[in-house]
């Protein structure tokens, strides 16, 4: 038992009026729907409201932990600190030179609404990431990307607060060392600086993205032709199709990154496992000399597919996606991913790193 007493309070935080909920409930916050608490939660609205809020738990020596939209995070336990949720708002165009678009956006917005709203309003270039669960603010950390598209191919600049200073600081696409779901917000700047926007560099014109080898089949096999709003449905399909929805059964999507071997090590196991499991695959990683192994198939092969272990479980169509079939403890989930890890290293030499946040 935490001893938290359950209460909404309104708190003068500075010059700011801010409702703080203390003992609130997180499961409903995550899309795995674990349970967990936190002592105390906001959703400051403001770049100002969340400086002051941050003040306040500094004051009273609180840890604080940012969460999006809960969409790839896994609570084992209760918070002890602040649980801030940004409301960030807004979403803004402004045409600039040679067609391009610039597009600024709140970390609050829904990631989906942002790429909705730009094809909407004839900004093109983000619609093979449609239908990625989170927020605005948190898509930058992990550099999220999918179906030949990254964030950091598009990202023009974003802002940060640094919570240090309390100074909000404007940073490049460079800057931000983006990577393979990785950025320096993962890295040098965890727990020091909060993304609060950023803007997006798009298009006038459509320039489809489309050499990605599912949606490219998925196009052909559909006869149809490659636009970006085309491409935007294609993609909306291809997700609903592999990914089960949270709010029918609790999930983060992929659990696990793709690994990144060299060229020798995937060629080495190819000839290893041809015999066993047929030709492996293998896609084009950031360095020409490395090769990225889809980690749905090195799970699928060492035998976790479909797998259950009371409510935590592998989802029985795509193997990248730990479930929770109602029940299951953060905990529960957790272990069973060690447990997959620990597997497909004993089989293929490959270790699986989480894409997921384990809290």
């Amino acid at each position: 038992m935490h001893g938290w007493m359950s209460s909404v309070s309104v708190w003068k935080v500075g010059v700011d009026v801010i409702s703080i909920e203390q003992d609130r409930d997180l499961g409903n916050l995550t899309t795995f729907g674990v349970p967990a608490r936190c002592r105390f939660f906001a959703a400051p609205g403001s770049v100002s409201e969340l400086t002051e809020l941050l003040h306040w738990a500094r004051r009273r020596e609180l840890a604080w932990l940012v969460l999006g939209e809960g969409s790839n995070v896994l609570f084992t336990a209760d918070h002890p600190g602040l649980v801030i949720r940004l409301r960030i708002g807004g979403i803004d165009f402004r045409v600039g030179d040679n067609g391009e678009v610039l597009v600024s956006a709140g970390a609050g917005v829904n990631w989906h609404t942002l790429v909705e709203t730009c094809l909407a309003h004839g900004a093109h270039g983000l619609e093979n990431l449609a239908l990625i669960p989170g927020s605005v603010g948190a898509a930058p950390v992990q550099n999220i990307g999918a179906y030949g598209v990254e964030l950091g191919d598009r990202l023009d600049y974003l802002e940060a607060l640094d919570v240090e200073t309390g100074q909000v600081v404007t940073m490049t696409a460079e800057e931000c060392r983006f990577g393979y779901r990785d950025s320096i917000f993962k890295q040098a700047l965890a727990g020091s600086h909060i993304i609060t926007g950023g803007v997006r560099r798009l298009s006038e014109r459509p320039d489809p993205v489309v050499h990605y080898p599912s949606l490219a089949a998925y196009l052909r096999e559909q006869q149809i032709e490659p636009s970006s709003a085309n491409v935007f449905r294609a993609v909306c399909e291809i997700r609903r199709g592999k990914l089960p929805d949270p709010g029918l059964i609790g999930n983060a999507g992929s659990f696990f990154r793709n690994p990144v071997v060299s060229r020798a090590r995937h060629e080495a196991l190819r000839q290893q496992f041809m015999s066993r499991f047929g030709e492996l695959p293998g896609f084009p990683a950031e360095s020409e000399e490395q090769v990225k192994i889809p980690a749905a198939w090195l799970i699928e092969k060492a035998g976790w597919k479909g797998y259950r272990e009371g409510d935590a479980g592998v989802h029985a169509r795509q193997a990248l996606v730990l479930v929770n079939h109602g029940d299951a403890s953060g905990e529960q989930i957790a272990r069973l991913a060690g447990r997959i890890a620990d597997g497909v290293e004993a089989l293929f030499g490959v270790r699986l790193e989480r894409e997921v946040t384990v809290l």
